[in-house]
């Protein structure tokens, strides 16, 4: 039985203690966010909601789900998230994998290439212009193309196929008649689940959060993604078309807007938090692989 020294014990306290306060820390925004979404939003005006919610009311969320752009937002944002995320995925594993190969001839010199373009880029102009010349303003594919590829996610994903998943393995397959697609599939991709979650995770959140692409080349309201809606809400103060304008004050009109800015966050995040649960316990996998050896 181990047994701890004094400096242990006083190490172990300090690290409990660093660690319930940065919890906490991180915590409380999010449980008052929420719990202000429910709230009466005079008693959130007024300072005395805390952290659990006073006086339920659930109108702002009536008044988001009445709300065609946001309701529009929604789905467009699943569908640039989804179908973005999945053509991430594809196009990172393609060529991750040829790049993590040894017998793959001229490798080092296409890393170099893709790693240039992490520190150059044709600038923004160039690429409104470019994007523009191909067709691809104001349409889907303006927010999942030219988003394609991250180049980041590329080194991680072939560092991972070179370190985690042995060479030995993939001549074992050759020499049993595998072809690469063949490996690929059945040995590499199985093998690889914490990297696909992770990179899946990175892409998703990326696309979810993403307005700058839709701020630059939409111009169709019924294209803007969610966090575009977002923005003209709670920055532009468009919640006023959400409310009444026969509201009796300009303070009960003031309590209503303060109430959808809250349950507009709420909505907007929901759907990343309920994803990371089910991608957590790959990512507890990827960070054992390679702890143990034998």
């Amino acid at each position: 039985m181990l047994i701890e020294s004094k400096g242990d014990r006083i190490f172990n306290v300090i690290n409990y203690v660093v660690l319930i306060l940065v919890t906490l820390v991180v915590l409380y925004p999010l449980v008052f966010v929420l719990s202000a979404s429910f709230s009466d939003p005079q008693t959130v005006l007024r300072g005395e909601m805390l952290l659990w919610p006073k006086g339920i009311n659930l109108n702002s969320y009536e008044k988001i789900f009445q709300n065609k752009d946001i309701i529009s937002g929604f789905t467009n944002t699943l569908i640039y998230t989804t179908l973005g995320t999945a053509i991430n995925l594809v196009m990172t594993i393609l060529a991750a994998y040829p790049l993590s190969r040894r017998d793959f001839v001229g490798r080092n010199g296409i890393m170099a290439l893709l790693v240039f373009t992490m520190f150059f880029s044709g600038g923004l102009i160039p690429t409104y212009l470019l994007i523009k010349n191909l067709g691809m303003l104001n349409t889907l594919w303006v927010m999942i193309i030219p988003n394609a590829v991250s180049i980041w996610n590329i080194i991680i994903m072939r560092t991972f196929f070179q370190q985690s998943i042995p060479h030995e393995l993939q001549e074992a397959a050759t020499i049993d008649g595998c072809s690469n697609i063949q490996i690929l599939t059945r040995i590499i991709l199985p093998l690889s689940m914490p990297i696909i979650a992770v990179t899946i995770l990175f892409y998703a959140v990326g696309h979810w959060n993403a307005f700058f692409n839709a701020l630059l080349y939409l111009t169709d309201k019924d294209k803007f993604p969610l966090q575009l809606v977002l923005r003209e809400i709670l920055i532009q103060g468009q919640t006023n078309d959400m409310v009444k304008m026969s509201t009796e004050s300009a303070i009960k009109q003031q309590r209503e807007v303060e109430g959808i800015k809250y349950a507009v966050l709420v909505v907007a995040n929901i759907p990343v938090l309920v994803l990371y649960p089910f991608l957590q316990r790959y990512f507890v996998k990827g960070v054992m692989i390679g702890a143990i050896k034998g």
